[in-house]
C-alpha cells in the first residue's frame, strides 16, 4: 500500500484513477509520493520516505530539483497535458492583439446609461479597428507540444507560419504541418514575422532570449506573445520598444509591476492552462506516472532523472539505484550481487546529465545487508526495492 499527499487541490478525475494500492494522507511527512501544482516546495522539509513528486503541469520552478535528485526523489511533470488549453489562449491572444476587442468592450461598458448607444457605437467603432491575422506571418519559437498545436492551428487560419526549434523531436516533426516553414535560427523569425509567440522552457540559455538585440532584428509593428515563462522576455526592453512604436503589442500571461497598466500591453492573469480539461488531463497523467513508478519502478516524464522502463517485473525481485553519472558504478553494483551469489536476470542503466538510474531484475530476493552495502557506495543517492 502506497500513501500519497496532495499539496494542492488535484482534479478528482485524476485522483479517482489511483488503484487500490494507493491511499491519501493529510501530511507530507507520512507520504510515499506527492502531487503538486503551484505550492512552493523549496523551503519544505522533504521526508526520507518520500519517493516521488508529480507536478500536475509543465513548469517545475516551485520544486527543488537538485535537492530531490540528491535524495533519490523522482520528480515528474505532465508535458502536453495542458497543450490544447494553452494553444487556444495563444490564438485568443493573437486576435485580441490584432483587433482592439478589449478597448471596444471597455468603451461599451462605460455607456450603460446611454440611450443612443447603438448609434454612438457606429461612430466610435473606428477607434477600435484592427487587422486580420489571416495572411500574416507567424513565428513560433519552440515546437514542443504547445508550439506544434499553435503552428498547425495558425496554418488552418490562413497564416504563413515559421517554426524554430533546434531540438525538435522526431515525433514532433511528424506531427508538424508540412505547411510550416522550419527555419534554422530565431533571427529568421525576428526578421520575417508579423506575430511572434514563444514556447520554450526557461533555462539559463533561454532567460531573456527576447531582449533589446532581438527586438532590433524584428520588423516594425510586431505583436509579441509570451504565454510560456515571464523571464524568457526582457520586459523592460519590450516596454521601451512599445513606447517608440517598434513593437505594436505585447501579450503576457504573467502579471508583474513592469507590465501591468502599460499602454499596448495585454496582461492575462496566468490563465494558460486554466481550463477544466487541462486540469483533468494533468491530474490523470500525473497519477499514471506515479502509479507506474511506485508499482513498477518505471520512470517517464521525469525532470531530474532519465526515463527508464522494464515493464512489469516477472522475476523474484527488482531494485532501482539512483546515483551520479560516473564510470565504474555498474561494476560496483554487480560485485555486490556477485558476492551474495545473486544473479542479475536483466539490467538497464540510463543517465541524464549528472544523474543516472540503474534498474535490475533479480532471480533472488534482496537482503537488507545487500541494500545497505549498495547504499554505502560513494555517489549512490538512494536504493529502492520495488519488489
Amino acid at each position: 500500500m502506497f500513501k500519497y499527499n496532495c499539496l494542492n487541490n488535484i482534479a478528482k478525475v485524476g485522483l479517482d484513477s489511483f488503484d487500490n494500492n494507493f491511499v491519501a494522507v493529510d501530511d507530507l511527512k507520512d507520504a510515499d509520493c506527492a502531487l503538486v501544482r503551484s505550492a512552493a516546495m523549496h523551503d519544505m522539509e522533504l521526508p526520507e520516505n518520500l519517493l516521488a513528486i508529480a507536478r500536475a503541469g509543465a513548469g517545475v520552478n516551485n520544486i527543488p530539483l537538485d535537492k530531490c535528485a540528491e535524495k533519490g526523489i523522482v520528480v515528474f511533470n505532465t508535458p502536453g497535458a495542458n497543450a490544447n488549453g494553452v494553444k487556444e489562449l495563444v490564438i485568443a491572444a493573437m486576435l485580441l492583439a490584432s483587433r482592439d476587442v478589449i478597448g471596444g468592450v471597455n468603451w461599451v461598458a462605460t455607456q450603460k446609461d446611454n440611450e443612443n448607444i447603438a448609434k454612438d457605437a457606429e461612430k466610435q467603432k473606428k477607434q477600435y479597428a484592427g487587422r486580420e491575422i489571416s495572411g500574416k506571418k507567424l513565428g513560433v519559437i519552440g515546437l514542443g507540444a504547445i508550439g506544434i498545436k499553435v503552428a498547425n492551428t495558425a496554418v488552418n487560419l490562413g497564416m504563413e507560419v515559421y517554426g524554430y526549434d533546434p531540438y525538435i523531436s522526431v515525433d514532433a516533426a511528424w506531427n508538424l504541418s508540412r505547411s510550416v516553414r522550419h527555419v534554422k535560427s530565431a533571427e529568421e523569425i525576428y526578421a520575417n514575422c508579423d506575430i511572434i509567440t514563444i514556447h520554450v522552457p526557461l533555462l539559463d540559455s533561454t532567460k531573456k532570449m527576447v531582449n533589446s538585440d532581438a527586438i532590433k532584428l524584428m520588423k516594425n509593428d510586431v505583436i509579441l506573445i509570451n504565454l510560456a515563462r515571464d523571464l524568457l522576455v526582457d520586459e523592460d526592453a519590450v516596454i521601451s520598444a512599445l513606447k517608440v512604436g517598434k513593437l505594436a503589442k505585447y501579450v503576457t500571461d504573467f502579471p508583474n509591476p513592469t507590465t501591468v497598466g502599460q499602454e499596448n500591453v495585454i496582461v492575462i492573469p496566468h490563465l494558460g492552462a486554466s481550463t477544466e480539461e487541462s486540469e483533468d488531463n494533468c491530474a490523470v497523467m500525473a497519477v499514471q506516472e506515479l502509479t507506474d513508478y511506485m508499482e513498477n519502478g518505471n520512470i517517464k516524464n521525469s525532470v531530474n532523472f532519465p526515463a527508464i522502463n522494464m515493464g512489469v517485473c516477472d522475476k523474484t525481485g527488482r531494485i532501482l539505484i539512483f546515483h551520479k553519472n560516473k564510470a565504474n558504478m555498474i561494476t560496483k553494483f554487480s560485485a555486490c550481487f556477485g558476492d551474495a551469489d545473486i544473479n542479475i536476470a536483466e539490467m538497464n542503466n540510463k543517465s541524464r546529465g549528472d544523474n543516472a538510474v540503474t534498474m535490475m531484475d533479480l532471480d533472488s530476493a534482496v537482503s537488507d545487508e545487500i541494500i545497505e552495502k549498495l547504499s554505502t557506495i560513494n555517489d549512490v543517492f538512494r536504493v529502492r526495492v520495488v519488489k
